[in-house]
């Protein structure tokens, strides 16, 4: 079957198809960058020109797209906001959804779903079933791997992808994930089980899992380390920009031929201006964060 250089099948080859998630991602990281723009469309911080409703939100989701799809790799829509929206916000999230992918950006639904048994099922099918237009979702590992089969298989299935939260970027993640168990923490445990379902299910091209991490830009010692704990993971690293995180804080996430991870950035981008000239200084932000990335992981 014939596939663009995103590696998704052609308009008229009859069903979307695609090759595993890694090396999909690896190749569009190549073509473009590692700069994933998260899609948080506050409606009180919209942009002027912009209606402070759901018709306003997708023109503004796709407006962003528009700017970004040549310096970014992915766009990754927060489901929260469309969610608060009802039932037309998410409408215009799937629709949002399938226009980044036209553009051929990555699709990372930031959702952080987890449950157990046919409910988890349902999570897993909704968000990375065959025909959805995303290419990933985020999910919370706290429910045991009986929360993550489910997800895991869809992805092997549907060469679709998933990143487990591993080590956040928020200030209380450590009132968990930092806890001791025995002579390591649970984020390091953690990152053990990820790197074994990880393993099971690696790309061709990249040597990477469709297995993904999270991991926070906030806390560069632990990604560090976290990074030789996961070898066959790619990260996404949360926290640049507006929470603090620096181009040299994700510097240990990538691999040495800088790809492996991808490093995600909302307010800094989406609200780089409230004015009319919103897109053309979001894209300026996009690719100034995209040098920002290259100096350091050059």
């Amino acid at each position: 079957m014939n596939r663009g250089q995103d590696g998704r099948a052609g308009a008229n080859s009859g069903t979307l198809c695609f090759m595993h998630y890694a090396d999909r991602l690896t190749a569009r990281i190549q073509k473009t960058s590692p700069v994933c723009v998260g899609l948080d469309p506050m409606l009180g911080s919209l942009p002027e020109g912009i209606e402070k409703n759901v018709a306003g939100v997708e023109k503004f989701c796709k407006g962003i797209v528009d700017a970004v799809k040549d310096t970014a790799c992915a766009v990754k829509p927060q489901l929260a906001y469309f969610e608060l929206l009802g039932w037309e916000g998410m409408k215009v999230f799937f629709e949002i959804c399938a226009y980044a992918q036209k553009q051929n950006l990555i699709v990372i639904a930031d959702g952080k779903r987890n449950d157990i048994g046919s409910t988890c099922e349902a999570y897993a099918e909704a968000y990375l079933g065959e025909g959805k237009p995303i290419d990933a979702l985020t999910v919370s590992p706290y429910l045991g791997s009986d929360g993550i089969v489910p997800f895991t298989k869809l992805c092997a299935q549907n060469e679709r992808g998933i990143y487990v939260l591993v080590k956040t970027s928020n200030p209380s993640s450590g009132e968990l994930q930092d806890l001791p168990t025995g002579d390591e923490a649970v984020h390091e445990h953690l990152a053990q089980l990820v790197e074994g379902w990880a393993a099971t299910i690696i790309g061709e091209d990249s040597s990477l899992s469709c297995i993904g991490a999270v991991v926070g830009a906030t806390y560069p010692e632990e990604l560090k380390y976290l990074r030789t704990l996961m070898p066959h993971v790619p990260f996404l690293i949360p926290g640049y920009g507006a929470q603090g995180g620096t181009a040299a804080d994700c510097r240990a996430g990538f691999l040495g031929n800088g790809t492996g991870a991808i490093v995600n950035a909302a307010r800094s981008i989406l609200y780089a201006s409230k004015k009319s000239d919103w897109q053309k200084e979001a894209a300026k932000a996009a690719t100034l964060m995209a040098t920002d990335l290259q100096k350091v992981i050059a």
